[in-house]
């Protein structure tokens, strides 16, 4: 049953990535994006790894996905703007995703089938391992990290304010 779930959420995310990268209309684009991540999320889950698959509904399908729409309608795209746009960026384009077919094609042909485990450890994904391991042999860097971040929040706070 869990390979056919598998199965159906790979399929699921293929197919909205696909949608996302051949749609014309740009929030239904962005719209299939978030129905990738959330196949993502489920395929994490999947592989038994819950803090990952959370992580990626809370930071990319909410709040990313929620900045990407904003920004669409703040620019209100036209279809006469797609008429626009000139076929050097298109050949650049076409260009780049030759170059990461060639990659991927290289990295898939390195591959050693013999370095993958057959079975996956059952505690591996667990929040409660992560937090573990977070606050007990990297707690100091995980508090510079804190840190950093408040450090950044305080400077956005204090950049965006206005003057009285």
């Amino acid at each position: 049953m869990e390979q056919i779930i598998f199965f159906v959420v790979a399929l699921l995310a293929i197919t909205s990535g696909f949608y996302f990268v051949f749609a014309k209309n740009p929030l239904y684009s962005i719209l299939s994006l978030i129905i990738t991540f959330f196949s993502i999320a489920a395929l994490y889950i999947l592989l038994n790894a819950q803090f990952l698959g959370i992580v990626q509904i809370i930071v990319y399908a909410g709040a990313i996905m929620v900045l990407f729409l904003y920004i669409l309608m703040m620019l209100n795209l036209n279809k006469e703007d797609e008429s626009k746009k000139q076929n050097l960026s298109k050949f650049i384009g076409v260009f780049t995703a030759g170059i990461l077919l060639v990659g991927i094609l290289g990295a898939f042909k390195g591959l050693n089938q013999t370095t993958f485990g057959t079975g996956a450890d059952s505690s591996v994904g667990l929040t409660k391992n992560l937090g573990k391991l977070l606050f007990n042999e990297y707690v100091l860097p995980f508090e510079l990290a804190s840190i950093l971040i408040l450090a950044g929040i305080v400077g956005a706070v204090l950049i965006g304010k206005k003057d009285l």
